[in-house]
């Protein structure tokens, strides 16, 4: 089934550009860390490492003008910039919905002045990206991200409007990919030749899902999972990275732990650039993005979640490294509480994950978070049965779900939670619970809540 697409529209005051050694990358409407701006000014400085910079640049925006999965024509969709102070991180989602990609720009890498903290749009464009691969050798680069003399040398010029359809899966799988990724540790780390040959050595298609094993030195191919092993569904959703390969200094791949059972699973490929870091995450199947994985929806199915975010949300200022037991302690909640929180906050992709570090980070999508937080069909359904009193206990851990399908058996076996429906019988859980589960989970809460309620009340 085909996603809807609303029409995001930007507007710039210029266009990107890149003329006599200063790169002006124009910034649309974003949040920043005094509020909303039209064009915020974020970083005005020097691109230490100008050649990988630019070359990254260009793989990120060519994963977002890429549709990976039935590839067709698409139109551009501008990344998503954001300045934590210490570094810049421009992100962007494949057409398709299957590869996320980000490119962070660390301290090393820059030399010049933080303006504001915040996340906003930046205009990638077609002169951009040849001006960008004609960049090369090792002469710094002039950075400049919606800095005010750019407007000025090009005021008389017109404003930029785009309009961009922007699918809703592409804007739900900025949730789902920080919460997969939260749950993955490093399994491979190549060196620089060796990330090199190994890159060089993959297949430009594969029929089914590859496993990726350390052996050695390098990582050896094969159909098969083992404990260990790093899943790579469509090695050619790799293909941003070779151009980087002349920079590279190492090659890391994350990933959830598999035994030899294991089904295709989500991965993180990390490239090590001067200064720099290049992402792709891939999701477990070429024909499957990241926006049906369901992993977001045990954290939305209260009004509890919702709470906390809020006020967790209002305890973040753009920090490059978010740190849940901090967080938990000046807000006084209970760190497993604040964790939900902090997915409650990714629905609305106002929360990145960087498996690198392993921490979260602060980001504001310059999206209607609203309207973000509300596009998951199966949350939705779920609400419905419950709002229809179609969810009747029949036991302490023991559900029956009426639809226009049937009945459907919900059980609770303590943190396994199992259903009789179709989607649960092919999935097992591995795509995030079904609406009747969640359902059965929002009854369940609630009525536990009450009763606690009450108690309280009694004493």
């Amino acid at each position: 089934m085909a996603s809807s697409a609303t029409a995001q529209a930007y507007s710039y005051t210029h266009p990107s550009g890149l003329d006599g050694g200063l790169l002006g990358l124009s910034t649309s409407g974003g949040i920043t860390s005094t509020g909303p701006q039209a064009h915020p000014h974020f970083f005005s400085g020097v691109l230490t490492q100008a050649a990988p910079a630019a070359a990254a640049l260009i793989g990120l925006a060519d994963v977002a003008q890429t549709r990976y999965f039935q590839p067709r024509p698409t139109g551009f969709r501008d990344p998503v910039v954001t300045c934590n102070g210490d570094r810049l991180r421009m992100e962007s989602f494949s057409a398709c919905g299957g590869v996320y990609a980000r490119l962070d720009v660390l301290e090393p890498a820059l030399d010049g002045e933080v303006l504001e903290r915040g996340t906003t749009n930046v205009d990638v464009n077609g002169p951009l990206r040849e001006a960008l691969a004609r960049v090369g050798g090792s002469d710094p680069l002039h950075l400049a991200v919606g800095a005010d003399e750019m407007a000025v040398t090009t005021a008389d010029g017109a404003v930029v409007e785009k309009k961009v359809p922007l699918p809703e899966r592409w804007l739900r799988g900025f949730a789902e990919v920080q919460v997969i990724t939260a749950g993955f540790d490093p399994r491979a780390e190549l060196k620089g030749p060796d990330a090199v040959r190994f890159l060089r050595s993959l297949p430009g298609r594969s029929r089914g899902a590859l496993w990726a094993a350390p052996a050695g030195r390098t990582l050896r191919l094969s159909s098969r999972p083992v404990p260990g092993a790093v899943c790579l569904s469509g090695p050619d959703r790799l293909r941003t990275m070779p151009p980087l390969l002349r920079f590279a200094r190492a090659l890391r791949a994350y990933g959830p732990p598999v035994t030899a059972s294991s089904g295709p699973v989500s991965s993180v490929w990390e490239l090590e650039l001067p200064g720099m870091r290049y992402f792709l995450t891939l999701s477990p199947e070429v024909a499957r993005g990241f926006s049906g994985e369901g992993a977001v929806l045990d954290a939305l199915a209260t009004d509890e979640a919702a709470g906390d975010a809020d006020l967790i949300g209002a305890l973040l200022s753009f920090e490059p490294r978010v740190d849940p037991g901090l967080l938990a302690e000046r807000s006084g909640l209970p760190l497993d509480r604040t964790k939900a929180a902090l997915t409650q906050l990714g629905t609305s992709g106002r929360v990145g994950f960087d498996t690198a570090e392993a921490a979260f980070f602060h980001r504001e999508l310059p999206y209607d978070a609203a309207r973000v937080a509300a596009l998951n069909p199966r949350l939705r359904s779920a609400r419905a049965l419950v709002e229809n009193r179609a969810v009747r206990f029949t036991g302490d851990d023991a559900a029956v779900v009426t639809t226009d399908g049937g009945e459907r058996e919900v059980r609770f076996d303590g943190d396994r939670v199992t259903c009789t429906c179709p989607w649960w019988f092919d999935h097992r859980g591995g795509r995030g619970p079904c609406k009747h589960v969640l359902a059965a989970t929002i009854v369940r809460r609630d009525g536990e809540l009450v009763a606690g309620l009450e108690a309280e009340a009694a004493r």
